[in-house]
């Protein structure tokens, strides 16, 4: 016995069956012997050094071994997939370019895949199938890798895809046809056989065969087998060949589920563990940046986002994921901040929303990070229709600042960690001010950092600068029905501290909607 192994590590197999056009989906499965033969005469002239019309006789020996007798398989299990896209013509209609919908199946192979030859190579014939099969990169198309093995006499897996003879149908198995090779001496006899024909005729009609007549009549058919693995499809198509001469089809017997063909299942998110940070981004489907939302709207922005997850929460379980609706089970608020803050950032320094940092020291579990992937889209008032929303990074605060210069930078001003902060947006007191006792604007700034697991600091408002200026544009309200600062003011503020502390930092009134939120400064 001699028996190839092949194995797929892309997982997939391309190849069309002889006499079809791609797009009717079809794949030729199991590979038929005709194309594994070709297969590895082509490897031989890549690898080996073989010049056309001086092939070695070790592989006329192989050849000539491995058309002799029909082999069988044995098939891993497999099932068949395709995508689909639209090919450009290079024609153009109206000022669009037209296309065509391309098909390209293949067959998603899980596990080798193994053919048998009822035949013994010895010497120069079996090293040379070991070197090839050895040196094959792909079988059909290019996009099939494969690595190819010799196997030992003793290592012979029991077939599941054989020859189909007269007896009843096999329980299990269906026919399938295969292109396989005919053998040097069946098909040296059909050649001369429909020379004598064609010839004949000439002959029976008066005329006489003249040279020139016979080199006109042989030209379709090539001189032997070894020249029909080599002629190629477009000299065959161009004699009117249907079917490669030198070759048949044989029916097989193969297991019914052989390549099955299933309808997709949903993706099942994979279970993972519990992230600190979110961060998402935004996009416009007129693929201009002008058109995201300002900076100044990063209140009503964040709430609109909030609004579209506690949408996907609902759809979720709302009790299970309150880390984002903010609600415990009663649908009371939480009051520990450890839930999650939306912080609108403008990562790319042009005045508009590109991205959202989702943050909670709680941290985001399964359901609440499932609840985040299903959210595609929100809205902008004024805008230019909807916002695509999609998942740039879902980690630590520590890794999320990793990301590709300037993002990783800009992240890392909002992460820490650092002594010494400046507010980003404007903090709203979420009390009245009062000129003594602990509702002065440094009692509540340190209160708000007390409920937050921060040290004290020191706390100073800065003066108007052009840096602050626009925040007297900046929303500073919530929609009708929530709840409204004490006062609508804002305050440019730094606060210092003893050492270093981690961020993000969001105080004040509409804090986890990104208020009150801080940057470090340049020289942390």
């Amino acid at each position: 016995m001699t028996t190839l192994l092949f194995r797929f590590p892309g997982g997939r197999y391309h190849a069309t069956p002889w006499g079809h056009h791609v797009n009717e989906g079809l794949v030729e499965w199991p590979p038929s012997p005709w194309r594994i033969v070709r297969a590895l005469l082509a490897c031989g002239y890549a690898t080996e050094g073989w010049v056309e019309g001086r092939i070695p006789g070790s592989a006329v020996t192989l050849v000539q071994a491995l058309t002799s007798c029909l082999p069988s398989y044995r098939l891993p299990a497999a099932s068949l997939a395709h995508s689909r896209h639209y090919m450009p013509l290079a024609k153009f209609k109206n000022g669009n370019e037209d296309t065509t919908l391309v098909l390209d199946a293949w067959a998603r192979v899980d596990g080798p895949l193994s053919i048998t030859w009822p035949i013994e190579l010895r010497g120069d014939a079996r090293d040379l199938l070991d070197r090839l099969a050895a040196r094959l990169g792909y079988l059909g198309r290019s996009e099939s890798w494969v690595e190819g093995e010799l196997l030992g006499p003793g290592q012979v897996p029991e077939p599941n895809c054989y020859p189909a003879s007269a007896a009843p149908t096999p329980p299990g198995k269906e026919l399938t046809r295969i292109l396989c090779p005919d053998t040097e001496s069946e098909f040296a006899h059909w050649r001369q056989e429909e020379l004598n024909r064609m010839l004949g005729a000439s002959a029976g009609q008066g005329r006489r065969v003249t040279n020139a007549a016979r080199t006109k009549a042989e030209a379709p058919y090539p001189a032997d087998l070894m020249a029909c693995l080599h002629r190629d499809t477009a000299e065959n198509q161009k004699h009117g060949w249907s079917q490669p001469p030198g070759s048949r089809y044989v029916s097989y017997w193969r297991p019914i589920d052989a390549l099955r063909a299933f309808s997709p299942r949903a993706a099942q998110p994979r279970s993972g563990p519990r992230v600190e940070a979110i961060l998402l981004a935004l996009a416009s489907g007129s693929r201009s940046r002008r058109v995201l939302p300002q900076v100044q709207r990063t209140l009503p922005q964040a709430e609109l986002l909030h609004r579209a997850l506690v949408a996907c929460a609902d759809r979720q379980g709302r009790s299970t994921i309150d880390v984002l609706t903010g609600l415990d089970p009663e649908g009371k608020p939480l009051r520990d901040h450890q839930h999650a803050h939306i912080l609108p950032l403008d990562l790319d320094d042009d005045d508009h929303i590109d991205h959202v940092l989702l943050f909670a020291r709680k941290q985001f579990d399964d359901g609440a990070r499932r609840a985040v992937r299903s959210m595609r889209r929100t809205f902008t008032k004024g805008g230019a229709g909807e916002l695509q929303v999609a998942i740039a990074g879902e980690a630590g605060l520590g890794d999320l600042v990793r990301l590709p210069s300037p993002y990783g930078n800009a992240l890392a001003s909002y992460v820490g960690p650092a002594r010494t902060w400046e507010s980003s947006t404007p903090f709203v007191p979420p009390r009245h001010l009062k000129r003594r006792g602990r509702n002065t604007l440094s009692g509540q700034v340190v209160a708000e950092l007390a409920c937050r697991g921060l040290p004290e600091a020191t706390v100073e408002v800065l003066p108007i600068s052009a840096r602050n200026l626009a925040f007297r544009h900046f929303v500073r309200r919530r929609r009708p029905g929530a709840p409204q600062p004490p006062a609508d003011i804002g305050l440019d503020l730094r606060i210092t501290f003893p050492a270093p502390v981690q961020g993000p930092i969001c105080l004040g009134y509409g804090s986890h909607f990104g208020l009150g939120a801080f940057r470090a400064t340049r020289s942390d």
